[in-house]
């Protein structure tokens, strides 16, 4: 099993960047998910269950500067990307850096009627919805056709069999790699249905995963160890001792 692409969402739930090469740390992908758009009304980091547009930008780090791409408005950087998006979604939002408090984020149960909408409070240190999550991975015998971008994953390695893995340890890149913790199996939400570049929106793309995965697809992981990972870096299994 090798690694064949590698992802970085800076902003969450806005579109991300492909890499050549990661340095991941106690938080996963350096920089990933390092920022969120706060909507000033309601207290939540947006996400494009709410906020379906979202999905429309784009965002990058460049020598170490987030720089956010929106449709239109073209380019800007941290400094004005809080009024670049309150322009662009129509609405009062603040591009916060994440710290030492987790967002509080909004999923509707109901996802064909964007309906009943639930919360809850994610983790500190990186916009991620689960504290058992900080790094996704998934196989592309798992994605087949679909799209890696409905799912936002950061690892893609070639081969299948990663839900065996939950439980374990597995290594990327050898002893200059990273070492991850994979806790669990990522559930999907509506998501995965929305619309962005390319892509129109489908329902039935969730409801197929419901009922063929019972709701999963990628695993989550913890960072054991930090290291840099490459594509075409292998990935080892590493068996919890019985």
């Amino acid at each position: 099993m090798q690694v064949t692409e590698l992802w970085r969402y800076p902003v969450k739930s806005i579109g991300g960047e492909r890499l050549d090469s990661a340095s991941i740390g106690e938080l996963g992908i350096e920089g990933d998910r390092g920022w969120g758009v706060f909507d000033v009304a309601t207290g939540t980091v947006l996400t494009a269950r709410r906020s379906p547009q979202l999905l429309f930008a784009s965002a990058r780090i460049d020598d170490g500067e987030l720089v956010v791409t929106l449709p239109e408005l073209g380019d800007v950087d941290e400094r004005g990307a809080s009024a670049a998006l309150s322009r662009w979604l129509g609405q009062e939002v603040q591009l916060r850096k994440a710290g030492d408090e987790g967002g509080t984020y909004e999923v509707p149960i109901d996802f064909e009627n964007d309906a009943n909408w639930v919360s809850w409070t994610g983790p500190e240190g990186a916009w991620h919805d689960s504290k058992w999550s900080r790094l996704s991975l998934v196989s592309t015998g798992s994605l087949g056709d679909w799209d890696i971008r409905r799912f936002r994953t950061n690892v893609v390695v070639d081969g299948s069999g990663e839900d065996d893995f939950v439980g374990d340890h597995v290594r990327i890149g050898g002893d200059a790699g990273a070492e991850l913790a994979v806790f669990k199996q990522i559930d999907r939400c509506v998501m995965i249905t929305r619309p962005q570049p390319g892509l129109d929106r489908d329902i039935e793309l969730l409801k197929h995963i419901n009922a063929e995965r019972d709701t999963f697809l990628s695993i989550g992981a913890l960072v054991a160890s930090p290291g840099v990972v490459r594509v075409g870096d292998e990935v080892e299994h590493l068996p919890a001792s019985k």
